[in-house]
């Protein structure tokens, strides 16, 4: 458990989760059902809120009518609530590490209407980036609303967004390592709990409201033999390769719209025009696309058309998402990367020696490779991709080409597509999580032991002496080895007593002190909350044992950037040990 947070508390965060779960499964039902709606009656001519496939689609020239006046409706939202710009991930991921975890309520209404807008006018984007954005609006306005501190808001938002994609994916181990790698930047059993909790509850709202079983049907295949990891070692480098162009040509997009000549209102309106030309050509880029999706991985889509459905769904979307309009990202980058893992494939069975590997084998590896790589969160896609085909066969070879293109990704791009946006308003965000090193170090350890004192009968001048002459801040004032006070540099040269006076009547003699086996974590959070820069240590006798400063809590990051130095092997420094021993006795 955090060290700040009680049990009292923590149950506080369960309960909340549990209602963010519940409003979670809600909310995601009402925006999935809000797209098929919009999507039936705006390119269909149908009232009807079932899903539709754009397998049979005949687009006509009423698709760009449609398409541009849901970019000009979102437009007009986005003056209301300019959050909703864009697929909203880096935004909440920028409330969380600006503005304590504070999201505008109407965000939480404004985002699912824009994009059940923009996807129901053919948009090619899927349901999650803007149902992660709505639970986490609602997590933060709830945060909001009560008493809580900025840190439990930012468990709340979390929690919230976990809520809706564990709801609309039916994926809660996924949702819970997502926001553990994109929202939270903390692993700890306050915000773990939690979020345990709302996924739960928030799956079992996914089976209640869309039925069990896995999102997508993948063919029974084998290929968890090392024989075949060679095929998926090359497919990583692939989609490492894929995940650095669906990432670049998205910034260069956004780039050029920066540079148009017209006013960002219109921009949505004119990637919708981008979008609907391509839908002209290949209908299946339109829309959320997880029919297309469910055909690739069964193999019922011949390898020439998945890659025309991989790049014109890339193209459609690029044009979409870097106009600003309201989308998310996580469909887009399954259908491209599954059908281009189809096409990869195909070549890899062809160059390859040995048995030929299920196409559906590639398009489910492909998936979580170019995800994790692109969005940098490969913990997340491995989580994803398993729970949305539960497909174990494949398990293995998936980690490995995930972890490949991440590689390859991370080589020559700093940026991933929810980091772009964050650096270039000034925020860069790390992607290391480990132990708190202060947490793990006593105070004992970094304390300074040999502390210079003042006994408690000394005078005001011997004091002010000490501190002319230098030295410490401030020095505790003892009676024996029991601490009485502390007098403080500043306190005593303003202090206009006589130099004759007991130095005990101007020292602080409540003092802020604190014990060897404390944590460096809890000294150096009563240094930060009472502005104190010298933090007496004594035992459980009350008697003086050390001084702990902010130059002594600086040796526990020393040690840290010690265990990274390189080191020697053991058998390399043997032998110099030796050669120097030799050189002594010559």
């Amino acid at each position: 458990m955090h060290p700040t947070t009680s049990t009292r508390r923590l149950l506080l965060l369960a309960s909340l989760a549990a209602v963010l779960g519940l409003v979670g499964g809600g909310a995601a039902w009402v925006l999935v059902h809000l797209i098929d709606l919009i999507t039936n009656l705006a390119l269909f001519g149908e009232l009807s809120a079932h899903a539709r496939s754009f397998e049979d689609f005949e687009p006509g020239p009423t698709l760009f009518l449609v398409a541009v006046a849901g970019g000009l409706l979102i437009s007009a939202l986005a003056r209301w609530a300019p959050v909703i710009r864009g697929h909203g991930i880096p935004e909440t991921m920028e409330a969380v590490l600006t503005k304590q975890s504070r999201i505008a309520p109407r965000t939480a209404l404004a985002k699912p209407v824009s994009a059940a807008i923009a996807i129901g006018t053919g948009a090619p984007f899927g349901a999650e980036g803007p149902i992660i954005v709505t639970g986490g609006s609602i997590g933060s306005l709830l945060g909001q609303a009560i008493p809580v501190t900025p840190s439990e808001r930012k468990i709340l938002l979390a929690v919230g967004a976990a809520a809706g994609m564990a709801a609309t994916f039916g994926a809660p181990l996924a949702a819970v390592v997502l926001a553990i790698e994109l929202l939270l930047f903390e692993f700890s059993a306050r915000a773990f709990v939690p979020l345990v909790v709302a996924t739960s509850i928030a799956g079992g709202m996914h089976s209640a409201l869309f039925g069990h079983g896995p999102l997508f049907e993948v063919p029974a295949h084998d290929v968890a033999g090392l024989e075949v990891l060679p095929a998926f070692a090359l497919l990583g480098l692939a989609c490492g390769v894929l995940a650095i162009v669906v990432s670049k040509g998205l910034f260069a997009i956004e780039g050029l719209y920066r540079r148009l000549p017209v006013g960002d209102f219109w921009h949505p309106a004119i990637g919708a025009v981008g979008f609907a030309t391509v839908g002209l050509f290949v209908p299946r880029a339109l829309g959320v696309g997880y029919d297309a999706i469910g055909d690739v991985l069964a193999g019922e889509v011949a390898v020439a058309t998945a890659g025309g459905l991989a790049l014109g769904k890339l193209i459609a979307w690029w044009l979409a998402l870097g106009s600003g309009t309201s989308g998310g990202t996580l469909a887009p980058i399954l259908l491209i990367s599954s059908a281009f893992g189809t096409v990869a494939g195909s070549v890899i069975n062809d160059a390859l020696p040995g048995p030929d590997v299920a196409l559906g084998a590639f398009a489910v590896v492909a998936m979580a490779a170019t995800f994790g790589a692109a969005t940098q969160a490969t913990f997340t896609s491995i989580v994803f991709v398993f729970e949305l085909t539960r497909d174990y066969d494949v398990i293995l070879p998936l980690m490995l080409a995930t972890v490949i293109a991440d590689v390859v990704y991370s080589a020559v791009c700093s940026d991933s597509l929810m980091t772009e946006k964050l650096r270039r308003r000034g925020l860069r965000i790390g992607r290391h999580y480990g132990v708190d090193p202060f947490a793990g170090v006593a105070v004992g350890e970094i304390m300074t032991s040999d502390v210079e004192t003042l006994p408690a009968s000394s005078s005001v001048g011997d004091a002010r002496t000490r501190f002319t002459a230098g030295g410490h801040g401030a020095y505790p004032l003892v009676d024996g080895d029991a601490l009485v006070g502390i007098v403080a540099r500043g306190d005593i040269l303003r202090d206009d007593a006589p130099d004759d006076a007991p130095l005990a009547d101007s020292a602080a003699r409540d003092v802020v002190s604190t014990r060897p086996e404390s944590t460096a974590q809890h000294a150096l959070q009563v240094m930060v909350e009472e502005h104190v820069e010298h933090l007496p240590v004594v035992d459980g006798d009350g008697r003086l044992v050390g001084m702990c400063t902010r130059t002594d809590l600086l040796k526990v990051r020393r040690r840290q950037m010690e265990l990274e130095r390189r080191q020697d092997g053991s058998v390399v420094e043997r032998f110099r040990r030796r050669d120097r021993g030799d050189a002594a006795t010559r």
